[in-house]
């Protein structure tokens, strides 16, 4: 299982954009809502499971999108399936750990 991430740090924060990797590229559009899942904001470079699972622990920002990616996130206990969101089938989910 293949997790496309970017990661920024700043004032002493992880801020970890992932995503499911064939997911970039992608736009969404649901009413007027229109979601780009670029490689610029999501695709930084590729993870596999374990790196993935290591950066949303020790990350205190996450903006997440993708079945596998939200999966991940909730087994691992970073997330919670009543904070997803969904976007043309695509689901959502951000998390802010303070």
């Amino acid at each position: 299982m293949n997790f496309a991430v970017r990661v920024v740090n700043q004032q002493n924060n992880r801020m970890l954009n992932m995503c499911d990797a064939e997911l970039v590229g992608r736009t969404l559009k649901q009413s007027d809502l229109e979601v780009k899942i670029s490689k610029i904001y999501y695709g930084d470079r590729v993870v596999d499971e374990k790196e993935a699972e290591s950066l949303l622990r020790n990350s205190s920002i996450i903006n997440m999108a993708g079945r596998k990616t939200i999966d991940l996130s909730i087994k691992i206990g970073v997330g919670t399936a009543k904070g997803v969101k969904e976007i043309e089938g695509v689901p959502f989910l951000i998390v802010f750990k303070f």
